[in-house]
């Protein structure tokens, strides 16, 4: 049931391996921590990974109301729901477009959803069947953009931030992982995967750039781990981006702020 959520926002990229999910889970727990209420919805139906980065133990499955809804699994504080909650981890998810867009409906729209200000959409890489099906079966506030400064990466966010603008879903801005490494032992720091990328693509678009991580084991840890660093170090610099990134969001999703969405406009000159 959709009724009670107030803002679906979808975490989305290009490519895979730039991190999405550990910004889509990270971002939920930093808006939970600002004082909202937060889903958590892993539409990644080829390769959830929530399950995991959120500490949930394996073979969870969600319990059910008169048969025909699914309940979220308490997480951290989250309202969660994940196929990976329905199948086992040895289970391949060999379905065509259709049947995977199929069972993101049914996850969106038979999951109980309590009342939530915000259920975030760990969305899967690329642009595809689920992409549409999400812009057709639900009313999306807006999209994050995740990349990282590469430049394959950047072209593959561009496709993603032109299909949102196709779809008519707002993209509230851009998020970039993996900026810089600072070694832990003599203290250096270096752009290993290009400098500003995430800048440059968000002022391609007039877009803003909601945050920029560095490319910290920690993250990767804690994560893994199922702690991730807005809970297992609230205070750190880390988190304090998060932090951030969920501060404007909700700003710009009217938290506080009559800031108007931003609009893209594709041409062809």
């Amino acid at each position: 049931m959709m009724d009670k959520v107030k803002h679906i926002i979808a975490i989305a990229s290009g490519k895979g391996g730039v991190g999405k999910s550990t910004t889509a889970v990270n971002l939920a727990l930093a808006l939970k921590a600002n004082g909202a209420v937060v889903g958590l919805l892993d539409a990644d139906i080829y390769g959830p990974s929530q399950q995991i980065m959120l500490g949930v133990a394996e073979g969870t499955r969600p319990d059910q109301k008169d048969g025909q809804w699914l309940l979220p699994v308490a997480a951290h504080g989250l309202q969660t729901m994940s196929m990976a909650y329905l199948v086992t981890d040895s289970t391949p998810m060999v379905w065509r477009g259709p049947m995977a867009g199929g069972a993101l409906q049914q996850m969106l729209e038979h999951t109980l959803w309590g009342e939530l200000d915000y259920l975030v959409i760990d969305m899967p890489p690329g642009t595809g069947d689920i992409h549409l099906t999400l812009s057709q079966k639900a009313s999306v506030a807006g999209a994050v953009i995740v990349t990282t400064p590469q430049d394959i990466a950047l072209m593959d966010a561009r496709k993603g931030i032109e299909m949102f603008a196709k779809v008519d879903i707002p993209v509230l801005g851009v998020v970039e992982n993996m900026a810089r490494y600072t070694c832990s032992q003599c203290g250096h720091s270096e752009h290993i995967f290009g400098a500003d990328g995430g800048e440059r693509i968000a002022r391609e678009y007039g877009v803003p750039l909601l945050g920029s991580l560095p490319l910290a084991v920690s993250i990767r840890e804690q994560t893994d781990a199922g702690h991730p660093p807005v809970i297992a170090e609230p205070d750190s610099e880390i988190s304090a981006v998060y932090r951030q990134i969920a501060e404007r969001i909700a700003a710009t999703l009217g938290g506080g702020d009559d800031r108007v969405m931003p609009k893209i406009i594709i041409s062809n000159d």
